[in-house]
């Protein structure tokens, strides 16, 4: 993963009067799950599937998923609270100090695939590490990370504008350079580098937070995750019902074959969840219930398809 916006995490461990509660970070995101579930499912008009499972060597989650809804092809609302005596090389690559060490790891995290093509899919994380001392007098290391991201196959600007904005209000009370800083992250990150092209229209995206204190970094990620549902929710509502046909759908099929690619070559997260040993199904619950490659095949110049290459190019959206 790219460090692109060139800061550094600041020393491991909680600042004075920031003690590391991880007892409230598990609660605050098995609500934010149920929260989460509920509203799409007011959307939706379906009920989730809820399963929950055990890891060998510590820990579970409870995947939350819909599939064939009304709206919603295919949704997957994830939360997962693991334990391990070793922290898997995805999550220690950065924190070197942290590798090797006995870890706990939660988060909730989601993808949404819906069926009309003029309703674009989202991904939302949040989650928090904390990795155990190595002796009695180290502190443990831990951090956030989080964001969302968005992944239109019919671009609409206004769409794509409120997408950001959500984002920007939900960071701005920590700090108006963190939006931008975050955004750009999210661009670099969310990058199919073989392709030379980006995922989708961005959103912001972070990791290895720890700058602040622990109140501080929980409360910003609390933030992100809370700003989801009115991010996204308006979007869906508003083209739902939009009429479309077999040509749009092979177009997303398509697109989501790009999705494919990028979940199972550099997302960080599919990665450590499976050198984790986490629940697969699970795990590959994000990937779209079908997806197309055709060789060689680009949108015809001048179509509404051909559109989506103008707002994959990362620009100012607010």
């Amino acid at each position: 993963m790219s460090r692109s916006d060139g800061v550094k995490p600041h020393p491991a461990g909680p600042e004075p009067g920031s003690a590391v509660d991880a007892v409230a970070v598990r609660d605050w995101l098995a609500g934010l799950q149920s929260r989460i579930v509920a509203a799409l499912e007011a959307i939706d008009g379906q009920s989730f599937r809820s399963d929950a499972w055990e890891r060998a060597e510590g820990g579970g989650g409870i995947t939350r998923v819909l599939e064939e809804g009304d709206v919603f092809e295919r949704a997957g609302v994830l939360f997962s609270h693991v334990q391990g005596t070793r922290l898997p090389p995805s999550a220690s690559a950065h924190r070197g100090e942290a590798a090797g060490r006995p870890f706990e790891a939660m988060g909730v995290s989601l993808v949404l695939h819906p069926r009309n093509p003029y309703v674009p899919t989202v991904h939302m994380n949040v989650r928090f590490f904390v990795a155990g001392a190595n002796g009695s007098d180290v502190e443990p290391v831990w951090w956030f990370g989080g964001g969302m991201d968005l992944t239109p196959y019919y671009p609409f600007e206004k769409d794509v504008v409120r997408f950001h904005g959500a984002c920007r209000q939900a960071l701005d009370p920590f700090g108006a350079e963190l939006y931008p800083r975050f955004k750009r992250w999210c661009d670099d990150y969310f990058f199919l580098k073989h392709r030379n092209e980006a995922r989708g229209v961005g959103g912001i995206f972070f990791d290895d937070l720890n700058e602040g204190g622990f109140a501080r970094c929980f409360a910003l990620t609390r933030s992100v995750g809370d700003a989801f549902v009115d991010a996204y929710a308006p979007i869906v509502l508003r083209h739902r019902d939009e009429p479309y046909g077999e040509r749009q759908r092979e177009f997303q099929a398509w697109r989501r074959g790009r999705y494919v690619e990028f979940n199972l070559v550099y997302d960080r997260g599919t990665l450590f969840g499976l050198q984790s040993g986490g629940r697969a199904e699970s795990i590959l619950c994000s990937m779209p219930p079908s997806a197309r490659w055709r060789y060689d095949w680009h949108p015809e110049p001048g179509s509404p398809e051909a559109r989506l290459g103008e707002f994959l190019v990362p620009r100012d959206w607010v």
